[in-house]
């Protein structure tokens, strides 16, 4: 009989089991009371590690604790974030995606903290991530469109949606296969279409190269998807690091790439092919290789062409060319960042971009097309001695009379002897043209007439395309010499023009955005402004009750019975030096770049304001978060000025929390403007909107599966439009949509919704529904974001797929507003739309 073991002992080893399970329940209680303990203290950084502590010993309860976890989460993010603890950030992050994997609100954040800190293409992953796991998330989703408009920019899909674009790259390829060109590189490959048509063609090697990640995942994921996975070698790098044989076998026979832009140089052309023809292509034709083993370039070269252009669009948004708005002089000299003539370190492009045909007014030629260059992509002495920076002036007949506002250029892109493509004003096709806005002439040597010409400089410094206005003879002939002249000369023609300065003085330059020059231009704008700011002054102080400047015995006792006015409006404004000449008013604006605070101050003391009229608010805080604070410990601000619409045509983030803060620091009487904003839009129907937002189907990229991958990346919503000039047809009547009331707190949330009936007034396709804003400044004083004199544009929400809807048809809309996101789900019986702003 086997020896019993003594009952103590079985007893001794429960009570230490049991013993241990106490200890565990007993930790995991004191960790919950401590986490709990903490987050009351802020002291989120010792919470976090508690709630991680507890969630890691007992799994089960991360359902109960998963809100506050989140929350201590994020707070702690913010802490180490302010810290720079980067790695310690993102180690938190690690752990608590361990616990939560499929945490949308954990994604989300991870997302934000990357894109805080540069990692644009791995936010997207966790925003898009964040988005799968709940599309219902208004922040996943606006942080997704706001970096999918960054990583697939939109031009993207207009030009695989230009069918006769790549009918033309596709004959070219195919023509070159044929001939023997059987090796290709695709630089800048995108999607890979254009090494699919190699393919296709019969080459028997091919190589792709992207610099973005996430072009190059997706040109990935469209090679897989139509069954070239294996004879498409897509590479992740720049053109240029490209080495033989480390990174491909040999030297090619053919280079396909369209890495142009609307200034045709803007991508980097030049400098990708005069590597390629030093270090990937075999010689070119003509060096004594046979016709099979020549080296050779798709697109063949191109010729820019020019032309002298009056544009009033152009005009206002490069130009401040008002003298006086709302009582204040504009003596200052301004200039847009983008400009043919003033060279400063301010500047980002010799150019911009627009679509001629439809920029609103129209615009008119002043001269004939000239030909300002060309090029030879298959001749690398060409391309060295255009990357140089060699410049030739050119005589530009003038032969209608008019405002010189800029010179556009567009080009003809030959792809080979038989196709090419052109990218003028009167073609249907995916580019813009380039635009050189010409701010150096005054107002009045700005109008040119038959006869005069004007001499233009071309060159492209730093391998971009640049025309610079070198003078205007007034019904001269100049010959072109067809030499460049020299710097000295250019420099000094350049200086002869700078009209309406003294002798011998020198004026340095503001350097405002486009969308701020124009804000300066609208005389309609600053004039509701100053009435409206009147009418609050007027009602807070009479000016009976004022006592004249002299009755004080300084400047400081004068100011010290103002009312304080705070513009925190996004950028330069003069609203603070309109409001400052309205009475006994103490102006502080928010503006914080030294440029714009000196061009502000000169202002000021033009216009004859005292010095202590004009506050630089930023001057007084640590940080832009706390710009909306008391002015002083025994002062309320009588009037604050909120930014509530973003330049692109959308509501400002966070307008509702700052409204709210706002509305505590006012004093009794005190006014927010604007006071409300109501939110117009209307049904219409537009297939170009359709075109610029998603590729749509197949038939534009002849046959290739392209459209499911790239429209992952697209936005239901269509930013910086002209309504005015918009290819549509008008479904409906515009309607008011949503109304924000800035100044009452109990008439919205930060989260609500308007449900309204829609009357269609004409049979079509809805295909978006564009709206714009009227801003409330008081009861009789409303500004119009789509007015034609507007420095706003507009927006769009753009429809999933096209809903057709007969004339005296009533829809329901309804429209949602949370976080300072607007979206919108479209109803009829059994059927709806939803789509959502960025």
């Amino acid at each position: 009989m086997a020896e019993e073991r003594p009952v103590t002992g079985r007893r001794s080893g429960r009570g230490r089991r049991a013993g241990q399970a106490t200890s565990r329940r007993d930790l995991i209680s004191r960790s919950v009371h401590s986490a709990e303990q903490c987050l009351r203290d802020h002291d989120y950084g010792t919470a976090y590690a508690h709630f991680l502590l507890v969630l890691s010993l007992e799994p089960e309860l991360k359902n109960h604790f998963k809100e506050s976890f989140q929350y201590c989460l994020l707070k702690w993010a913010e802490e180490l974030y302010s810290l720079n603890r980067t790695q310690d950030l993102f180690n938190c992050y690690e752990q608590a995606l361990e616990l939560y994997p499929r945490d949308d609100v954990i994604c989300n954040s991870m997302g934000e903290q990357l894109f805080r800190l540069g990692f644009r293409e791995e936010a997207a992953g966790y925003f898009y991530k964040a988005l799968k796991l709940n599309p219902e998330s208004a922040n996943a989703k606006e942080n997704f469109y706001r970096v999918a408009n960054w990583l697939v920019e939109r031009w993207h899909f207009v030009m695989l949606n230009d069918k006769n674009r790549n009918q033309m790259y596709q004959k070219a390829i195919e023509k070159a296969v044929r001939a023997g060109c059987k090796t290709v590189l695709d630089i800048g490959t995108g999607t890979g279409i254009l090494s699919m048509f190699a393919k296709t063609a019969g080459a028997h090697r091919v190589y792709a190269c992207d610099l973005s990640r996430t072009m190059y995942d997706l040109a990935c994921e469209v090679v897989a998807a139509n069954q070239m996975q294996g004879e498409i070698q897509l590479l992740h790098m720049k053109s240029q690091d490209i080495q033989i044989p480390g990174h491909i076998p040999e030297r090619v026979s053919l280079v396909v790439t369209e890495t142009v832009d609307a200034g045709l140089f803007g991508e980097g052309i030049l400098e990708t092919l005069i590597h390629a023809w030093k270090y990937l292509l075999l010689e070119p034709k003509g060096k004594g290789s046979c016709c099979e083993r020549y080296g050779q370039v798709i697109p063949s070269g191109a010729i820019v062409f020019g032309m002298a252009v009056e544009c009033p669009e152009i005009r206002r948004h490069h130009r401040v060319f008002v003298n006086e708005v709302a009582g204040v002089k504009l003596q200052e000299q301004f200039s847009s960042p983008v400009h043919s003539t003033h060279k400063t370190g301010d500047a980002a492009e010799p150019y911009s971009t627009e679509k001629m045909s439809k920029i609103p007014g129209g615009y008119k030629a002043l001269s004939q097309p000239f030909q300002a260059l060309t090029v030879d992509f298959n001749n690398l002495q060409d391309l060295e001695s255009i990357a140089s920076g060699k410049s030739c002036q050119i005589p530009v007949q003038i032969h209608e009379g008019g405002q010189l506002d800029c010179f556009i250029t567009w080009f003809v892109l030959y792809l080979d002897e038989e196709n090419s493509l052109s990218t003028a004003p009167s073609e249907e096709t995916c580019w813009e043209q380039a635009v050189f806005p010409i701010q150096n002439l005054s107002v009045a040597s700005n109008f040119v007439s038959p006869g005069d010409t004007a001499v233009v400089n071309v060159s492209c410094p730093e391998c971009y395309l640049r025309l610079d206005l070198v003078t205007v003879s007034r019904g001269a002939n100049v010959e072109h010499s067809g030499a460049a002249s020299s710097e000295t000369e250019l420099c000094d023609a350049l200086a002869s023009l700078r009209t309406g300065h003294q002798e011998g003085t020198k004026q340095e330059l503001c350097i405002l955005e486009p969308h701020e020059i124009a804000m300066l231009n609208n005389i309609l704008y600053h004039e509701s402004f100053k009435a409206a700011i009147g009418n609050v002054i007027s009602a807070l102080a009479p000016r009976e009750h004022w006592c004249k400047y002299s009755a004080y015995s300084s400047p400081e006792e004068y100011y010290t019975e103002a009312l304080y006015v705070l513009d925190v409006s996004e950028g330069f404004s003069i609203l603070p030096l309109i409001a400052a000449q309205l009475g006994k008013i103490k102006s502080y604006s928010s503006v914080d770049e030294e440029k714009h605070c000196a061009a502000l101050q000169t202002l000021a003391e033009r216009n004859g304001l005292a010095k202590q009229s004009l506050e630089f608010w930023m001057n007084y805080l640590d940080t832009d978060d706390d710009v909306l604070q008391r002015p002083k410990s025994d002062k309320l601000w009588s009037i604050i000025i909120l930014d509530v619409v973003e330049p692109c045509g959308l509501i400002r983030q966070e307008v509702m929390e700052k409204a709210a803060i706002a509305r505590c620091l006012l004093q009794s009487g005190g006014k927010i403007l604007p006071k409300a904003v109501a939110i117009h839009g209307m049904l219409i129907e537009s297939p170009t909107l359709l075109q610029e937002c998603a590729v749509q189907g197949t038939e534009p990229t002849l046959g290739f599966n392209i459209a499911p991958s790239i429209n992952r990346f697209k936005v239901p919503v269509h930013v910086f439009l002209n309504l005015s000039t918009l290819p549509c047809v008008a479904l409906s009547h515009p309607i008011e949509l949503l109304r924000l009331d800035l100044m009452d707190p109990c008439s919205n949330s930060v989260s609500f919704a308007n449900e309204l009936k829609v009357r269609v007034c004409k049979s079509g396709q809805v295909t978006a529904i564009p709206f714009w804003y009227h801003l409330h400044l008081d009861e009789d004083i409303t500004l119009d974001t789509s007015h034609e004199t507007s420095h706003w544009k507009q927006a769009a929400f753009v429809l999933e797929s096209p809903l057709s809807v007969q004339e005296g048809e009533e829809l329901s809309l309804v429209a949602h507003f949370q976080s300072s996101n607007v979206s919108m789900t479209l109803k009829r019986p059994r059927q709806y739309q939803h789509f959502t702003t960025v």
